[in-house]
């Protein structure tokens, strides 16, 4: 386990709001008055978990209601950003996108852009943390829109303004209940960011199936958030006849020619009931069949994770060595909504040399 806690990490898909540590959201709770089910945080932690583990969607989103309700300040926000960007380089990532909705910080009085603005301060204040603990890292940040809401648009045209700003925000994500949410409901806030340039990716393909998927394909998506029940477009077949074993659909085949990456989420794919069980996790099959995957937390806190633990689940399971991690890794990175240049640098200056350091000191 040392040597997946050393290997460098890319991160896609994680939460703010799935990823605030036990203890920050006891103490935030405390200061903004929110009722836990026990102020212990180990406590706290193992009840959220247990819920999670039900493998019903419902109760895994249960603790939101916590970590939003004490998400309603700046300083929350960038405290709780700080945080995130310090345990995910503690913990091996060189660079993460942090994804948060705006519009679930506004209850309190907050403007959707003192929410961004706290968020990103925080994100920067945690990267200047870990460097100067010798943990490189880079942070960038993803905004949500929620498809059961109508403030896609608002939350789109935000996006765009801070990209084409160079703050920080890199990309958009539309979250929430898949079923009876189509993102094509959202079409208009789409339209804005395919106008202004803004890459985004769309929750598709988790609690919904392949119709969910086609439709964030049309409107222009570049990655897909988890996108597991791609699975379904796969046949298995005569590995002499096909490469891996694996015949692609016409759906799966569209996602492998456009290049499409799917932001996997093991653990918590399994928690929400997206999958029975991480034997029988589509990753593998995805990964065999060319289809471009990522391994993602999705929510840290929730799902009782972390990428060593992913990592480690990949390993254990399907037999992933150094090796696959590292390719997973610059698949990952090479999907980054961050420009080419900064994508080469990271690889050479921290993904490959760090999995040569990791392989000579595997003691896994």
């Amino acid at each position: 386990m040392a040597a997946l806690r050393a290997a460098p990490k890319v991160l896609l898909h994680d939460h703010l709001d799935g990823g605030l540590r036990p203890a920050t959201l006891v103490e935030l709770a405390a200061e903004h008055d929110v009722t836990l089910p026990s102020t212990n945080p180990d406590e706290l932690a193992s009840h959220i978990q247990r819920g999670a583990a039900s493998g019903e969607l419902v109760r895994y989103l249960e603790p939101f209601g916590y970590t939003v309700a004490v998400l309603q300040t700046q300083e929350a926000l960038a405290r709780v950003a700080t945080e995130c960007v310090i345990d995910l380089a503690a913990d091996g990532v060189v660079y993460a996108e942090i994804r948060f909705a705006p519009e679930l910080s506004t209850a309190q009085g907050l403007g959707a852009t003192d929410v961004v603005d706290a968020v990103l301060e925080g994100l920067q204040r945690g990267t200047r943390q870990a460097r100067a603990g010798g943990q490189y890292i880079e942070a960038r940040a993803l905004l949500c829109a929620m498809r059961q809401e109508s403030r896609s648009r608002e939350i789109a045209e935000l996006t765009a303004a801070y990209y084409q700003a160079g703050t920080g925000v890199v990309g958009f994500d539309i979250a929430g209940p898949e079923a009876g949410f189509p993102p094509s409901d959202h079409a208009d806030a789409f339209a804005v960011l395919r106008e202004a340039g803004v890459p985004f990716t769309v929750h598709a393909g988790e609690a919904a199936g392949l119709d969910s998927i086609l439709c964030a394909l049309d409107l222009g998506a570049h990655r897909l958030g988890h996108g597991v029940r791609l699975s379904a477009d796969l046949t298995a077949t005569d590995a002499d006849a096909v490469p891996g074993g694996v015949l692609l659909g016409p759906i799966a085949t569209r996602v492998d020619v456009a290049d499409i990456t799917l932001e996997l989420c093991p653990k918590s794919n399994v928690d929400t009931g997206a999958v029975p069980s991480l034997a029988e996790h589509p990753f593998y099959a995805l990964d065999r069949a060319g289809v471009p995957v990522t391994v993602n937390t999705d929510n840290r806190l929730m799902s009782g994770t972390s990428m060593t633990q992913e990592f480690g689940r990949l390993s254990t399971q399907f037999g992933y060595g150094l090796a696959g991690l590292e390719r997973l890794t610059k698949v990952a990175m090479n999907a980054a909504f961050v420009p080419q240049a900064l994508r080469h640098s990271i690889i050479t200056e921290h993904i490959t040399p760090g999995y040569a350091a990791a392989t000579r000191n595997d003691v896994c």
